[in-house]
């Protein structure tokens, strides 16, 4: 049975933990190779070989998303590994929580860095390479997946660095949509409700798991479907959208 990423390789960051592991194991489980981009090596390494008892392919990847130069290997191990890349989803996040009278230059930098920067930079790289494909004559089908927030599209109080990286992640993704058409790239972008990492102590009551074993409202599987239909040929013809 045909799955609907098979042949494809994406790259993932912050694919570790949290909502990033869940699309790793849902593209992987789709047919796709997986590059799980993490600077905790261990918990990518966990995600690896999660996947690879799975029957999946996957392979570590440690680049540094906030550097211009080393995140370029992100690309490569892509290359080295499956022979191509069609995906990037960024969604590796840090959260910097102060009231903006109180927020400190490094609190602002650090949250613009891992957040605004990160998205730039393998997406940049990944696009030098598919826009050389596509003056090359190849068809190029390939994907943009990006991550913003609530708190991006409605700001969220103590959180002035995040949510204004938020913010510029969904006008990147507009931008990327129109600009990027033409090598038959798209760009979307989330805005999640999950249990992760960032969330689960912010949010810990409303995110806690249902004591009857009912649905799981806030488990970050929910979202992994959509994101590899984005990620999959099926969603040519969906681009520059925001999905809450």
């Amino acid at each position: 049975m045909s799955r609907i990423c098979d042949g494809r390789a994406v790259i993932i960051t912050g694919a570790g933990g949290g909502l990033g592991r869940a699309y790793a194991l849902a593209f992987a489980a789709e047919g796709a190779g997986v590059v799980v981009n993490d600077i905790n090596e261990a918990a990518a390494q966990d995600t690896v070989a999660t996947i690879e008892a799975s029957g999946g392919r996957a392979v570590v990847d440690r680049s540094d998303i906030t550097s211009y130069d080393d995140s370029l290997n992100a690309v490569r191990t892509a290359l080295d590994n499956f022979g191509s890349l069609h995906v990037v989803v960024n969604n590796a996040g840090i959260c910097r929580d102060r009231m903006f009278a109180s927020m400190t230059e490094e609190d602002w930098d650090a949250v613009i860095a891992v957040h605004l920067k990160g998205h730039f930079c393998i997406t940049s790289h990944a696009v030098h390479y598919w826009r050389g494909q596509s003056k090359e004559g190849k068809a190029v089908d390939a994907r943009i997946i990006n991550t913003s927030s609530g708190a991006g599209l409605n700001g969220s109080i103590g959180q002035s660095n995040y949510a204004a990286a938020k913010a510029g992640i969904a006008a990147l993704t507009i931008n990327q949509a129109a600009e990027l058409a033409r090598y038959g790239i798209t760009a979307n972008a989330l805005a999640p409700s999950a249990r992760t990492g960032m969330t689960e102590e912010v949010f810990a009551d409303m995110m806690e798991k249902p004591e009857d074993g009912g649905f799981d409202a806030f488990d970050p599987a929910n979202i992994a479907p959509l994101v590899v239909w984005l990620g999959s040929t099926g969603s040519a013809g969906v681009t520059g959208r925001v999905f809450e």
